[in-house]
């Protein structure tokens, strides 16, 4: 996968590397086998700026490491920075992730399929303006926008740690999409958004669902609240599309989040959504413990795809990363106190649940006239030729640190937890 070679800088959390391990695992499990799987479309600067700014996605554009003393005034305008860094390649693998996101939107629109993924996708921090928490262009909300011509209500849902709040924001105001986020909230935890009285306004009031939690919630008490709480949110909003958020730093021992998620207990939420049988899009997001963020989306496309696979993982060239366990899921509790109350948890339901009674069901929209397809699918094949490749000029545009992922002496980023 193209977009895996990119890379952050040393020591930066952010590793697009992971997708290169889910993709080995995806193919070695064979779990191919049940996946029509495409060379993504490259979202182009006019895609990006239907949500986004011209001077912001202009900046992405034309700022490279190269270059970067002439805009330093610009930093602090778009949040670039430390958070954020520009390197190289940068505007090529926002090109790549949200057009791939892009793509999903069309094909569920065009009923090529009825599941789409993109792990690559799910950046959901970026705003209109700017960057933030590693994102730069907001491909959720773009593909939002696509599933839009077709669809008159699309429902978001996010189980990231990290609130949704880009894509929040984004649709803050209108009843056409709901959003509902699962996240960690309080002590100043990035982004500092997503309180449960955060409900939307104007038509869009009721139709923005937070729930923030404590530290250390586990997979029992997490489904207590997700499954009740999700169930009313089809029953009552009915969505005709849904676009999930399966942000993995939300497991246990990940190097950013502080929830005690197992694998399995992620990818229930999976299982849960799929059950509906609404069209669905699958994206990634965080998740900054490359190994677990690995198993934990290839456990997932094994369940959108209706496959058991086998506990014990299959050798493959990133094999030595998954030790001393070799295992798709490893305990990945940490002990961490679960502070998120049974009084707590009953009270948060209840919120949600009565403000779920506020709304108007199922919201409709009127007929309109329906702007053309970002795909033309009479020429998808041409569009789709597996065969045709970067060049090698553009590939060594992206050189990784030889030291950029091993632990030990040599490890930039100093992980403690090596065990899992």
């Amino acid at each position: 996968m193209d977009v895996s070679r990119f890379h952050y800088g040393p020591g930066h959390p952010m590793k697009p590397h992971r997708l290169a391990l889910t993709h080995t695992l995806v193919l070695h499990y064979g779990l191919h086998n049940k996946l029509r799987m495409y060379k993504p479309y490259r979202a182009t600067s006019h895609d990006m700026c239907r949500f986004h700014s011209e001077d912001y996605i202009n900046f992405l554009e034309r700022v490279t490491p190269m270059n970067i003393a002439g805009f330093t005034k610009n930093f602090q305008v778009f949040n670039v920075g430390d958070d954020c860094p520009v390197f190289s390649g940068l505007y090529d693998f926002c090109s790549m992730y949200t057009g791939a996101s892009l793509q999903a939107a069309t094909m569920l629109n065009n009923d090529k399929c009825d599941i789409a993924i993109n792990w690559s996708g799910g950046l959901h921090h970026a705003k209109k303006f700017e960057a933030s928490g590693f994102c730069y262009v907001n491909d959720i909300v773009i593909a939002i926008l696509e599933l839009l011509k077709y669809h008159p209500r699309v429902l978001y849902l996010d189980i990231d740690v990290h609130h949704g709040d880009g894509v929040q924001e984004a649709f803050y105001l209108t009843d056409r999409v709901m959003t509902v986020s699962f996240h960690k909230y309080g002590n100043y935890f990035f982004p500092g958004t997503g309180d449960m009285y955060e409900l939307g306004a104007e038509s869009g009031r009721y139709y923005s669902i937070n729930v923030p939690l404590k530290d250390g919630i586990n997979d029992e008490t997490y489904h207590q609240l997700f499954k009740p709480i999700m169930q009313a949110v089809m029953d009552s909003y009915q969505p005709t599309c849904i676009v999930m958020q399966c942000g993995a730093d939300s497991l246990g021992c990940d190097r950013l989040g502080c929830f005690n998620l197992t694998i399995e207990g992620h990818g229930e939420c999976v299982k849960f959504m799929k059950k509906f049988g609404v069209p669905l899009m699958f994206l990634g997001g965080g998740g900054y413990t490359v190994r677990n963020v690995a198993r934990c989306w290839t456990y997932e496309t094994s369940i959108i795809v209706g496959q058991d696979i086998s506990e014990d993982l299959p050798y493959n060239e990133y094999f030595e990363y998954f030790g001393p366990d070799y295992s798709l899921k490893p305990d990945t509790s940490r002990g961490i106190e679960n502070q998120n109350t049974k009084q707590y948890l009953d009270q948060l339901r209840q919120m949600v649940l009565d403000n779920l009674k506020m709304i108007d069901h199922s919201p409709s929209v009127q007929m309109h006239e329906v702007p053309p397809d970002l795909l033309s699918f009479d020429n998808y094949e041409e569009f789709n030729n597996p065969d045709t490749r970067e060049t090698q000029e553009e590939k060594e545009q992206r050189i990784e640190p030889a030291n950029e992922f091993y632990d030990g002496d040599k490890d930039n980023d100093k992980e403690s937890d090596v065990s899992i």
